[in-house]
């Protein structure tokens, strides 16, 4: 009988991409990217916390089989920078504690509920899926016994990032702690460009300003000093 070797840890190769593309529709991809950029920007001067987009996750060093990739994931507790992959022996042993999954017409039940065994059994705290065809969330929260269902999720604030859900309009919105909205690429160059004609308007006005005086100082001479 032939007895099989298990290869040294070090040998074992964790792939870096299964060749699938990170999106199936510009739909998908849009809010895949919004939600990823507005948590950079989040927690931009926290260094300590790492923010990824369609990353391959390994919690078990050893079984490069046991693999996620989440849309967007969050892992407070470990640094910015790049990585080729989030091997969670490598971080301290801390997982990611809140993933999203942007739901496209590829997803299968079966897949969704795959990755819920998965997020729920390798220490996810939070988890939600977005369906922007029907603008439907979903959403689980740790609780004692694991994941637990979110019974309502219009409006629920993240215990642990601090955003808030809203449902109330077409599209899902998405509030900072402090409220500012979530916002897409478009819209924060948009706002952008408004601050720099507002700023050009201002600049403007005070060289009119500064040249009507210059006027009225050629004409009539300084004004007497009180």
């Amino acid at each position: 009988m032939v007895q099989l070797q298990s290869l040294p840890s070090s040998d074992i190769i964790y792939p870096e991409s299964d060749g699938k593309p990170m999106a199936d529709n510009t739909k998908q991809f849009r809010w895949i990217v919004i939600i990823k950029q507005n948590l950079d920007q989040l927690y931009a001067n926290d260094p300590n916390v790492f923010v990824a987009g369609d990353l391959f996750w390994y919690p078990v060093e050893g079984r490069n089989t046991i693999v996620q990739a989440p849309d967007v994931m969050i892992a407070l507790g470990r640094p910015k920078g790049d990585r080729p992959s989030y091997k969670q022996w490598q971080e301290d042993g801390i997982p990611p504690q809140v993933v999203f999954e942007i739901l496209s017409p590829c997803n299968s039940q079966t897949d969704m509920e795959k990755k819920l065994l998965f997020y729920d059994r390798y220490g996810v705290e939070e988890y939600y899926i977005y369906d922007p065809d029907r603008n439907q969330l979903k959403g689980w929260f740790r609780r004692e016994m694991g994941l637990d269902v979110i019974e309502e999720i219009n409006g629920w604030v993240s215990p642990r990032l601090g955003i808030r859900y809203e449902l109330s309009g077409e599209e899902l919105e998405i509030y900072r702690p402090d409220g500012i909205p979530f916002l897409s690429y478009q819209e924060v160059s948009e706002q952008l460009e408004q601050e720099r004609q507002r700023a050009d308007n201002a600049q403007q006005k005070l060289a009119e300003m500064e040249t009507l005086l210059q006027q009225y100082r050629d004409r009539f001479g300084d004004l007497p000093s009180q």
